[in-house]
Formats: C-alpha cells, structure tokens, sequence
C-alpha cells in the first residue's frame, strides 16, 4: 500500500491530468478535425500546444518512474495528433497507478540532470514540491494560455474543475 504523502502527490497528478485531458477535449470540440491547433503558442520562442501537454505529462511520469526506481524519461515532445495527445495523458495515467512505495522514498536525494555535466541534488520531497509541481502547473497552464488566446471558450472553471465537485449551495 502507498504512503499517505505518496497517495496525496498521485492524486493530484490524477486530477490535474483529467483537467488536461478535459482542456484537450475541448479544444477539439472547438476547433473539429482541425488540429492544427496541436501546433499553436503564445509566443515564437515558446514551445506549442502538443509540446506543452507533453511537459505536462512529463513530469508525473517522471515521479512515477522515480517512485520504481527507474530513470527519468521524457515524452517525446513533438505532438502531432490528438491520438498522440489523449496517448500521453493516459499512458501517464496508468503509470500513476503503479506506484506502491513508502514514505520513507521521499526522504532519498535525486539527481536532475540539466544538460552535459549540470545537475540538482534535492530530496525526494524537494524533487516534488520545487521540481516536479512547479513544472507541472507552469505547462499546463502555458496549455491552458494557448487555447485562450487560440479562442477556445474555457474558463477557470475549467481549469479548476477538480474542485467543481465541491461546491454547494446554501
């Protein structure tokens, strides 16, 4: 059985990426057969919409890897289709639901390699918390600014939906 803290960071990978998916679906329903939409971004120098859902799938996937043991690999980043798209989502997903390991894996330190010889040593929990999240949360929501500003009609309801279940009225 995984730990609590271990259960807590898996479930919020889960729910975020079901947030994602959900921005992807409707990007299709905007915008139909045309995927071109894969291929959008807010600026020149910044990665398109298909390479943003990559990054965001990376960075659980990587935490789940991390959790077996097994070694950083990212995604290829060069999303063409919605095949490929709603593939990574759920592929990351599955991967997720692998993880069985305890508390104490979040205490180990890892190495992320920057490139050539550059590298961070953090805790498992720092590896979470300042690595992990901030990457997650900077890309899908770069995902989210490109289909804002390519027109799909979403809003912070959509990108919080994880909380729509908690709502109530008086």
């Amino acid at each position: 059985m995984p730990s609590q803290n271990v259960d807590l960071i898996r479930t919020l990978f889960q729910s975020r990426l079901t947030t994602l998916e959900h921005l992807l679906k409707s990007a299709q329903s905007h915008f139909g057969d045309d995927e071109s939409f894969l291929i959008k971004r807010i600026a020149a120098d910044m990665f398109p919409f298909g390479t943003q859902i990559a990054f965001t799938c990376n960075q659980p996937r990587n935490f789940a890897l991390w959790c077996n043991g097994k070694p950083a690999n990212n995604l290829d980043p060069d999303v063409t289709s919605l095949a490929q798209a709603y593939g990574h989502i759920a592929n990351t997903k599955e991967l997720l639901l692998g993880i069985n390991i305890e508390d104490a894996k979040l205490a180990e330190m890892t190495r992320i390699y920057e490139g050539q010889s550059l590298y961070i040593e953090l805790s498992g929990h720092a590896y979470v918390n300042e690595f992990l999240i901030p990457n997650f949360y900077f890309h899908m929501v770069t995902a989210y600014g490109i289909l804002r500003m390519a027109g799909v009609p979403i809003g912070k309801r959509d990108y919080m939906m994880h909380l729509v279940p908690l709502i109530r009225t008086e």
